[in-house]
């Protein structure tokens, strides 16, 4: 798996876990520890997004 589908399966699996936290959150009777678990699930996501972008080789300027 190439870093750019790897990336994209990792920002679709946090859209998928935002979309899951608004439907909890729209039902009272949701667990609290459960929309807990998935944020947390979420933050997880989003820094290893963020390191993998930063691990990214950046593209060289030609002058």
């Amino acid at each position: 798996m190439s870093m750019e589908s790897h990336l994209a399966a990792l920002e679709k699996r946090r859209e998928a876990l935002k979309k899951e936290i608004a439907e909890c959150e729209a039902h009272p009777s949701v667990d609290a520890l459960k929309i807990a678990s998935l944020k947390r699930q979420k933050l997880q996501l989003k820094d290893e997004i963020r390191k993998l972008r930063d691990t990214e080789p950046q593209p060289q300027s030609v002058h």
